[in-house]
């Protein structure tokens, strides 16, 4: 391997996230630069006495400013390396990719894949790429001739339209690279649903496939008569709760578009329209409103968008969950079951469930947590990198009494 004149050279004592496997490299980390590298690059890693530590793609745009390609000194950064990776990548998904009652999933999660910043979604006869990092643009094209040799493929389309771009100092790009463009009413199947998915132009790559286990569970366990779906986007777990065997469903989702989908989708799946109350706007507002009437369910299950993009909203984020699951609690009936999830990266397990403890204790209602939910198999974390598990959920049980003493009032004589 030729020798790469292009290096980061760490501070002292800041390599040791690198020599526990983690790929990122924070800008603060860094004591110098050498060889003048551009955004996307491979770049040598040394620490401050010379040491190689890793191959990595250059970032200087993002506090992140290195993403590790490999721990590797003889491992090139090339076409062979890159093939390998997806290579791998698919053997972890066999199974997955093997099931005729499946047509929809993920085919590489970035750092987790060890493919830094690259995203590949799977749709029938369609492959979605998502580039996030200058580093992961640098192998476009290569990504391109790897992943359109599989025959039966109509076409590869690109969705690098995720708001983490613009802090890569990367600029949105869409549209086809190699084949047919996708119909914007691409047909997937999961288990025994099926979805109108528009990959051009839906959310993430079209469609949430984080939630096909999720949506799977509630099609086959939930046990509700009247349920609410709160940010339903296309109607998901709405004909999940259908397929359970629920009565109705109200659902509220803020895009026209999108629930003019949803609708479709719950026809294509065999139930009545009337089985489904679709209300357009601010979920927040809605349920507040949904509260104020005196409505009742028997099911609440909250998927919202990521309140958190950064570790620095979290406060913020957690002020939100706390609020809509708080306002799901009051709307509840005893026994009532709640489906809610958190997919902000920046709050952790421990804190989702301390923010539905709080909320709880605020409802003044006892919350049996039955079960916590998780992303996918084919949405894998690796041990080295913690952040890849973004997505977490819990199955919450209302009890039948109040819960919880008042506030004990203060005495004057008690000193402060």
């Amino acid at each position: 391997m030729q020798p790469n004149p292009k290096k980061l050279l760490l501070r002292p004592g800041r390599d040791r996230s690198l020599l526990e496997g983690h790929p990122w490299l924070f800008s603060g980390a860094i004591e110098s630069i050498e060889g003048d590298p551009a955004a996307g690059d491979t770049v040598e890693i040394v620490n401050h006495r010379k040491r190689w530590l890793a191959r990595a793609a250059f970032s200087p745009n993002s506090r992140i400013a290195a993403r590790v390609w490999t721990f590797d000194p003889d491992q090139a950064i090339d076409d062979e390396f890159l093939v390998a990776r997806l290579t791998e990548a698919a053997g972890r998904r066999r199974n997955l990719s093997s099931d005729p009652r499946v047509t929809a999933y993920r085919e590489v999660h970035a750092e987790s894949d060890l493919l830094p910043g690259i995203i590949i979604d799977r749709y029938g006869d369609y492959r979605v790429l998502q580039l996030l990092t200058p580093g992961a643009e640098r192998l476009r094209d290569a990504l391109v001739a790897a992943l359109t040799i599989e025959p039966g493929l109509r076409g590869l389309y690109e969705r690098s339209d995720a708001e983490i771009r613009e802090l890569e100092g990367l600029q949105a790009r869409t549209g086809p690279l190699w084949g047919d463009p996708p119909d914007p009413a691409t047909i997937i199947r999961e288990y025994d649903l099926s979805f109108e998915v528009d990959l051009p132009h839906g959310h993430k790559t079209g469609f949430y496939l984080d939630q096909r286990e999720n949506r799977r569970r509630v099609a086959e366990t939930l046990r509700a008569e009247e349920v609410l779906d709160a940010f339903s986007y296309t109607g998901g777990f709405a004909a999940a709760a259908l397929r359970s065997g629920a009565g109705h469903v109200v659902s509220i989702e803020a895009s026209e578009g999108s629930i003019e989908l949803g609708r479709r989708n719950i026809d294509r799946n065999g139930f009545p329209p009337t089985s489904v109350d679709w209300i357009q706007g601010d979920v927040f507002r809605e349920l507040r409103s949904l509260r104020d009437r005196g409505r009742s369910f028997d099911a609440v299950i909250l998927d919202p968008p990521r309140f958190a993009p950064t570790v620095s909203q979290v406060q913020r984020a957690a002020r939100g969950y706390k609020d809509i699951n708080l306002l799901a609690l009051k709307l509840l009936v005893p026994g009532g079951c709640l489906y809610t999830f958190s997919c902000s990266g920046g709050v952790s397990p421990d804190l989702f469930e301390k923010i539905v403890a709080g909320a709880a204790k605020d409802a003044g209602v006892h919350v049996a947590i039955e079960g916590w939910l998780d992303q996918p198999e084919d949405h894998p974390v690796g041990a080295h990198f913690p952040e890849g598990r973004y997505l977490k959920g819990l199955v919450g049980r209302r009890g039948q009494a109040r819960w919880y003493p008042a506030a004990p009032s203060k005495d004057p004589s008690d000193p402060d």
